[in-house]
């Protein structure tokens, strides 16, 4: 039956298939509702659907996200389906503008997947930053004894939660012990507005590798049903950058706005304690060196050779389920 819906031959490609995430995650896009031409007409609230030219409809989008106008990004939504260790998911959690529904294993047994980093991924401690990890891989012996300790606790987790379930125990109460490497899933539905900033705080490079590496994912399923947004997304917000008043005072001091130019001033110095004498604090200071800094623009271009069925999962998912219990 031909739809009446506005449809992307771009998202339709990758409708209903499986990326995988990790070692035993994944990430899908179930469905979608709306389209950059659906944030114009909100914007207009007029029926001229379709009747633009993509670059009327491509400036407007620019425009309304460059000046923060979001209402109209509100009407596009796109729902996933997604696999990820316990630990990501609460960090997920946290962006509560969504409708989430996780799976439960107070009904259904657990798939005993745990996630294990690759040794290139394990790290020590940062010295600078309380909640992350250096950007070295940390000894080999460490990862190699961290490993084998994993591995211990896992199989004493996994043989106890099956002894549970055979036993008859009530499921709630048989989960309890899973470690937070366990692997969940759930389908989440957000509408664009909300996936951007999700997105722009996840697919960063400060945020935890493992959740940046679902959100490089779900990037480039939103560039497929919104390339305009996309594009200004990254323009203005994931590849832009926010200037605090005092940063933008500094970089006046720095430089003539007149008659319509832009000119470097004689004898300026940019330097930490040129900007620290300006009232920007040390940290502010760093944080605008790097700003001004060189940076890449990322994309986030989705490998299609990589897509699975959702019976590659399932079976996947279904023979780490302890014993045969139905």
């Amino acid at each position: 039956m031909e739809t009446k819906r506005t449809v992307v031959p771009a998202a339709e490609e990758i409708l209903g298939g499986y990326f995988p995430v990790l070692d035993h995650g994944f990430v899908s896009l179930i469905d979608y509702m709306g389209t950059d031409e659906s944030i114009e007409q909100a914007a207009r609230v007029s029926y001229g659907f379709g009747t633009r030219k993509t670059s009327q409809t491509r400036g407007l989008v620019r425009y309304l996200r460059r000046h923060r106008h979001t209402t109209p990004s509100e009407m596009v939504e796109l729902k996933f389906h997604c696999a990820m260790p316990m630990f990501v998911a609460r960090q997920w959690i946290r962006h509560r503008t969504v409708s989430v529904n996780e799976y439960s294993a107070r009904y259904s047994l657990m798939p005993l997947l745990f996630y294990k980093p690759d040794y290139e991924d394990f790290a020590i401690q940062s010295a600078s930053n309380r909640q992350g990890r250096e950007g070295q891989a940390a000894p080999r012996d460490v990862y190699r004894e961290a490993v084998r300790r994993w591995e211990e606790l896992r199989s004493l987790s996994s043989d106890a939660y099956g002894w549970l379930v055979e036993e008859d125990v009530a499921r709630e109460l048989a989960r309890i012990d899973l470690p937070l490497s366990t692997y969940t899933q759930w389908y989440w539905k957000i509408d664009l507005h909300n996936l951007f900033h999700f997105l722009s705080l996840r697919a960063d490079s400060h945020a935890q590798w493992e959740i940046q590496e679902f959100a490089r994912v779900m990037a480039g399923m939103m560039k497929r049903v919104a390339p305009l947004s996309y594009e200004a997304w990254m323009d203005y917000e994931f590849a832009g950058k926010h200037m605090s008043y005092g940063e933008l005072q500094t970089l006046r001091g720095l430089i003539d706005a007149g008659g319509g130019q832009l000119r470097a001033r004689d004898g300026v110095s940019f330097d930490l304690e040129a900007l620290k004498t300006v009232g920007l604090s040390k940290r502010e200071a760093l944080e605008l060196i790097e700003k001004l800094g060189p940076a890449e623009r990322p994309d986030f271009e989705l490998d299609l050779s990589r897509m699975q069925s959702p019976d590659f999962f399932q079976s996947r998912m279904q023979a780490a389920v302890p014993g045969d219990f139905e």
